[in-house]
């Protein structure tokens, strides 16, 4: 699929954003990638931005828009968020663990946040399309990382923007695993070195959080190395 239209890619910095990068690269063309990223608080803010540059930059984008929602801080109610909730370790694949119940990592109703800032800013530049790199079923059973809500996402964008305005929500590894993802990132050259997926460091990644064991998991079913450091390895390379 060709498409000449400017796409907005929701980057957070970490692999499933990157590879819709990547995909929205090969939709779009080089030149029609504009990036978002939102610092809103989060343990690994500074990290995460580190990530968002270093990918933007190896994409040469020069479309880039970095928001700070501070209010998700003062919200609470998630561990990304509140440092008085504790980030859980060594959980994954436990009785109610990741996938039977929504984790405390879970920050309340984020991607619609994300997505208003992603539909305003591809409204006012003109752009065909919003790309954001929800994953369904290899995730940490996040309510908004699921296809109906997409599909309810694009509804809202129709009826919210004026009537000349179109604008695709694509999601374009919803329904792939994370080894997946992994592959065709590697297919697309996506730099997989430069992203960051650790809920809690910043430095080395612990290799313990949800998002982290997912990570690995998904790097060792794929058969690929993974290039970031984690605490108990030494760093490899990819």
């Amino acid at each position: 699929m060709n498409d000449a239209r400017k796409a907005v890619v929701l980057l957070s910095g970490g692999m499933d954003s990157c590879v819709c990068v990547a995909i929205a690269r090969e939709r779009h063309g080089a030149g029609n990638l504009a990036l978002l990223h939102a610092m809103y608080g989060q343990r690994t803010e500074q990290r995460e931005r580190q990530a968002f540059d270093a990918i933007a930059d190896f994409y040469a984008a020069t479309d880039r828009l970095v928001v700070r929602l501070e209010h998700f801080r003062a919200i609470g109610g998630s561990a990304l968020t509140d440092k008085k909730i504790g980030v859980p370790e060594n959980e994954l694949g436990k009785p109610g663990a990741a996938g039977s119940r929504i984790p405390v990592t879970y920050v309340p109703f984020r991607n619609a946040h994300f997505l208003s800032v992603g539909v305003s800013w591809a409204e006012a530049i003109g752009a065909g399309a919003i790309y954001i790199g929800a994953v369904a079923e290899d995730s940490s059973g996040y309510p908004d990382c699921r296809p109906e809500y997409y599909r309810v996402f694009q509804e809202l964008i129709r009826v919210g923007t004026r009537p000349e305005t179109h604008i695709e929500m694509a999601t374009p590894v919803i329904g792939m695993k994370k080894s997946e993802i992994i592959r065709r990132g590697r297919e697309l050259g996506a730099p997989l070195h430069l992203t960051w997926s650790c809920y809690q460091g910043e430095t080395v990644a612990c290799g313990k959080c949800d998002s982290c064991l997912l990570r690995r998991q998904a790097f060792a079913v794929a058969g690929v190395c993974d290039p970031i450091p984690y605490r108990d390895q030494a760093p490899s390379g990819a």
